[in-house]
């Protein structure tokens, strides 16, 4: 019989040749010609038949074409430009994850499309001059991948929850249970009539027992293994994976042969405790992508606007008790929070987190603006149009348009070890086995898999996750907020600490401020405080916060210019605000001792207001405390006005650099890197983008800001930042707990490995072993994070 090139099929209704291939259907053939014609038949390369039978009737998506039912499932509607996500349920190797990112190849109007693999979406955004929501359907289910669409319960976000993985925990315990309680005689050899009669019975029993253990409850081990060795990659799947099939066959092979009782106790233990750590991970992550949310945790503010009897006033709420038909005030560089209508101010939105499209949209009062977009020029009223949807924005600080893959470039502990470990034990296996070959070859294939057996590294597996699980937990009860586990291995491998100065160690609470100049008319004071408002700069937001906010004037045009001041207009007059060179004060002397904003007022210097810092509390110990082990380093857009004070408070070998544009900060951050250094950036998000992006571990300091930096790998609340060495020191023994825990197991498996080759590999031994070194390292690192964790809140 011959099988579809394309989907695998089988042939039955007649077979189509094209260049000597075999098709099911016209549909495939279509599929290969686009492929082809596309420079994309690498695709069959990838893996033999990976798509599925593409009979689609175009018809059935007809409902595509009504606009009301399209907007629905747009997530992003934008003059020429959309973005959908689909669920294809079809997604299921690497040929899958090739084919639709490369989707831009078979079709002119898709700009980019993005596969998540774990819950089987693809992200795809396209023109709208050129393509139709039901083409690109149709463009999907023609090339095997057709989406899964249901209008009915659009409106419900919840996710569907995956509960495959409880079935499978729940089939490893009950078989395990079972299997144990028929194992005991045979542990204790008893000596009993009507035992020794049905033993083979509870021998066969235990075999049907472990049949959906091993067929059901362990096939994501056997399916990650089997993709790990096609990508030639040894991951920690494969011994483990080798482990549970040498651990069957040779069960199976003793009770049929009656030569024993096999492993089945110690099979179906196994997979128990592997999938309980497995189980615990999902759960931890699940809890803290529920404490991602800001709902949950942060307390990420807007500006909402309060009128109580006539009189208007600003409030700054959380953002998730914005209600529709709440108006908020929303400044430069803040992220539009919900979906909302623009009501007065200009509106330049920079959709780039939603897109990747770089250029600002032009908006005017009565349009829609969309949820992800950030507000680039003066300040603008919006109206929520439904509350904030708080699990989209963190999907946006997860997005990849504007992160780069710090995963892929640092290597985790279990990855290193992984390989090593794998070959480790398959040379143990073959030396041994090859020994007994010549010594007694009668022994030697008990050897080779009782060595394959006992050497399954279960605990390294269970090890990294339930460490780096409880420690994230712990993080974020403390008010530190990582984006993943694997942020605190980077963070133990940090040499050297980078902070910004204005808003990252100083606070934004507490300033005192002196005016020197000129004084300014009714109308520049107006003015003043209209820009200062629409702005998000700490000094900006210190400053506008002692100003008097009566009569203030929204500026008609307002620019503000990274690490160096603000210019806005209205009704012709002019006012820069900044750095005494940004508004033309050049012979300023720059050394003065002092943090200082400068006015000038349609091109006549006006004045300055002179900043007496406040800093952190505890500011001296956090940096007494990181430079016994790490390299210390202010970078900081202001001038050095404050540089004596600074070296009164941090130690004494600390650099420092000021008049550091945003880029100039990227640039210092990349140097060091490339000086072999591991550099944690910390800044306040506003002007650090860059060097947050850069930087080996980002860190925003956040004081009830609305300023929301998908560019950090964290968040850390201002009022922990005295805890920042303690974050430190609980990584560095989180990453110990679990080099002690590879070494626990390492102990174990030598024991084991004794019995092992010399043949004395006992189903009693293996019974004994393998599950007290998985329950031993789950207690070992629970203890000790739980013992951390209390140190950290104390």
């Amino acid at each position: 019989m011959t099988n579809c090139f394309h989907c695998g099929d089988d042939c039955l209704d007649g077979i189509i040749e094209y260049k000597e291939k075999s098709f099911c259907c016209s549909g495939c053939k279509t599929v290969f010609e686009i492929f082809e014609n596309n420079d994309l038949s690498y695709y069959y390369e990838l893996q033999s038949n990976p798509g599925i039978s593409p009979k689609i009737s175009e018809s059935k998506y007809d409902f595509l074409d009504n606009e009301e039912i399209a907007e629905k499932l747009l997530e992003f509607n934008e003059e020429n430009l959309k973005v959908v996500s689909f669920f294809i349920p079809s997604i299921h190797c690497s040929s899958c994850i090739w084919i639709l990112e490369n989707l831009d190849k078979l079709k002119k109007g898709i700009r980019s499309s993005q596969v998540d693999f774990p819950k089987k979406k693809v992200r795809i955004s396209f023109s709208a001059t050129n393509l139709s929501l039901k083409d690109l359907v149709v463009l999907l289910a023609r090339i095997g991948y057709e989406p899964y669409i249901s209008l009915e319960n659009y409106d419900d976000k919840k996710a569907k929850v995956d509960r495959n993985l409880i079935y499978k925990l729940g089939v490893a315990g009950f078989a395990f249970g079972n299997i144990m309680f028929l194992s005991f005689p045979e542990y204790f050899e008893v000596n009993e009539f009507w035992l020794d009669q049905f033993k083979y019975f509870f021998r066969w029993l235990m075999f049907s027992f472990s049949l959906p253990v091993v067929f059901y409850s362990a096939s994501d081990y056997f399916i990650s293994a089997f993709k790990g060795l096609r990508s030639k990659i040894l991951n920690i799947d494969v011994p483990i994976a080798l482990g549970i099939i040498v651990l069957f066959l040779r069960s199976t092979a003793e009770i049929t042969l009656n030569t024993g009782t096999g492993f089945f106790d110690s099979l179906s233990g196994l997979i128990f405790f592997l999938l309980l750590g497995k189980f615990f991970q999902q759960k931890t992550y699940a809890f803290l992508s529920f404490e991602r949310d800001y709902k949950s945790y942060f307390p990420i503010a807007v500006t909402k606007i309060k009128t109580e009897n006539g009189i208007t006033s600003e409030e700054q709420v959380q953002v998730y008790k914005i209600k529709k038909g709440d108006r908020v005030i929303l400044r430069n560089e803040e992220l539009i929070p919900m979906d909302a209508i623009l009501i007065k101010g200009e509106a330049r939105i920079d959709y780039s987190f939603v897109t990747g499209e770089a250029e600002a949209v032009r908006k005017t009062s009565g349009e829609k603006l969309y949820a992800g977009g950030r507000q680039q020029g003066g300040i603008i009223e919006v109206e929520a149009l439904k509350e904030v949807q708080q699990s989209y924005l963190t999907e946006l600080w997860s997005d990849e348009v504007f992160q780069k893959d710090k995963a892929a470039l640092f290597k985790t502990l279990t990855n290193q070890i992984s390989k090593r470990f794998t070959l480790g034990v398959i040379s143990v296996a073959v030396i041994a086995a090859v020994f007994w070959m010549f010594y007694e070859s009668s022994v030697a294939w008990n050897v080779f898999t009782a060595v394959l057996i006992i050497a399954c590294p279960c605990a390294i597996a269970l090890a990294a996750p339930f460490t780096l699980g409880n420690l994230l937990r712990i993080f974020g009860k403390n008010k530190l907020y990582l984006k993943e586990a694997s942020i605190i291995e980077q963070m133990a491998k940090i040499d050297t600490v980078v902070f910004d100065k204005t808003g990252t160690i100083t606070t934004n609470n507490q300033h005192t401020i002196c005016y020197n100049g000129l004084e300014l008319t009714d109308e520049e004071r107006q003015m003043l405080g209209g820009s200062l408002m629409a702005s998000n700069h700490p000094l900006s937001r210190a400053l506008y916060n002692i100003l008097d906010k009566n009569d203030i004037k929204i500026p008609e045009v307002f620019q503000e210019h990274a690490g160096k001041g603000i210019e806005s207009s209205h009704q012709g007059n002019f006012l820069k605000i900044g750095s005494a060179n940004f508004v033309g004060k050049e012979n300023v002397v720059q050394t003065i001792e002092k943090t200082s904003v400068h006015i000038s007022a349609n091109e006549q210097y006006k004045g300055c207001f002179t900043f007496h810092n406040s800093y952190r509390d505890k500011i001296e110990k956090v940096f007494s405390e990181l430079s016994q082990n790490k390299e210390l380093i202010i970078l900081s857009g202001d001038n050095e006005g404050e540089k004596d004070k600074l070296k009164q408070l941090l130690p004494q070998d600390t650099a420092m650099y000021f008049n550091q544009k945003p880029k100039d900060k990227l640039e210092f951050i990349r140097k060091l890197q490339e000086k072999g250094k591991k550099v944690m950036m910390v800044g306040d998000g506003l002007n650090d983008a860059g060097a947050l992006a850069q930087s080996d571990v980002g860190i925003v300091i956040s004081e009830n800001t609305n300023v929301f930096s998908p560019a950090c790998d964290g968040i850390l609340d201002a009022s922990v930042f005295s805890k920042i060495g303690a974050f430190f020191r609980i990584s560095a023994k989180g990453v110990s707990i679990i080099r002690w825990s590879f070494f626990f197991s390492l102990f174990y498996n030598l024991i084991g490995l004794g019995f092992a080759v010399t043949g004395n590999l006992m189903p009693v031994v293996a019974a004994i072993l393998m599950p007290l070194s998985s329950i031993s390292i789950v207690l070992f690192t629970s203890f000790c994070t739980y013992m951390l964790g209390r140190r950290l809140k104390n």
